[in-house]
């Protein structure tokens, strides 16, 4: 026959402990939780991140309260926990892509090196970043083409941010004529250069000779502009040089061939 007294003697007082643990715990967890959403709000951590890492705390904070709790009655738990392990270990072999592609959105979330609407350069495109998710990147083409990154190579290989400092260089290399004068044409650059409000003043721009080529002297254009003045004044100044290269009477030389024939 059961002897219950003996039962209730023996895993009674477990019981009971094991409950209290269990409510105590709980309420701690949710204590936790509050107190990490509004740690998270205050140190600006990305709003797309958030879920994911109160999910996650939510998730392991449950996790050793439960195995406290087993503990507590008595469970031996090197079993049980090399069962989780085995289980975790087969889920992450299947699923060791979507695992890394994870990985990667949180480490762009975490670390931020680019955000919404910075242009970047990675992985062969050349776009504007739409939206970060926690598994891929879309970003938008110049030609309205939406292309979705997966964030484990971003997060493992360079990318190039254009969005990132304040100011940016803009270079153009203009040539001229052999037997035209560097010294006009440098003055011409430097006229057509100051009739753009949009480039920066305070940064003298550079105009040197850089290369004697097969058909042309080039000479290199470096000025600054603010991020979002870079396109309109690189479109701008090709046009005003130009116009003003034939006003001044500069060969602006292009490739050709001279083709002799010879008759026996």
């Amino acid at each position: 026959m059961i002897d219950f007294s003996n039962i209730i003697a023996v895993y009674g007082p477990k019981l009971v402990l094991a409950i209290f643990i269990l409510l105590v715990g709980t309420f701690a967890i949710n204590l936790l939780i509050k107190a990490a959403k509004k740690g998270m709000e205050r140190s600006d951590v990305d709003p797309n991140l958030r879920p994911f890492l109160y999910t996650l705390i939510r998730v392991l904070l449950r996790i050793l309260l439960v195995l406290a709790v087993l503990g507590t009655m008595g469970v031996q738990m090197t079993s049980f926990i090399a069962i989780i392990g085995s289980a975790g270990l087969a889920i992450g072999l299947a699923l060791s892509g979507t695992l890394q592609n994870f990985a990667g959105g949180v480490i762009i979330l975490l670390f931020k090196p680019f955000k919404v609407g910075h242009v970047i350069k990675a992985q062969g495109f050349l776009g504007t970043v739409k939206e970060i998710q926690i598994f891929n990147t879309l970003v938008l083409t110049n030609d309205n083409h939406e292309v979705i990154i997966p964030n484990g190579g971003l997060s493992t290989n360079t990318v190039e941010n254009f969005s990132a400092q304040e100011r940016r260089r803009i270079i153009w290399t203009f040539g001229i004529g052999y037997g035209d004068s560097v010294q006009k044409a440098r003055e011409v650059l430097t006229d057509v250069l100051a009739t753009e409000e949009l480039i920066i003043a305070d940064e003298p721009p550079f105009i040197q000779v850089a290369e004697l080529g097969d058909s042309s002297v080039n000479l290199t254009v470096r000025v600054w502009v603010k991020q979002e003045d870079y396109w309109p004044v690189h479109f701008n100044i090709n046009e005003k040089v130009y116009e003003a290269f034939n006003e001044h009477g500069l060969n602006i030389p292009f490739p050709q061939m001279d083709v002799h024939l010879h008759k026996n």
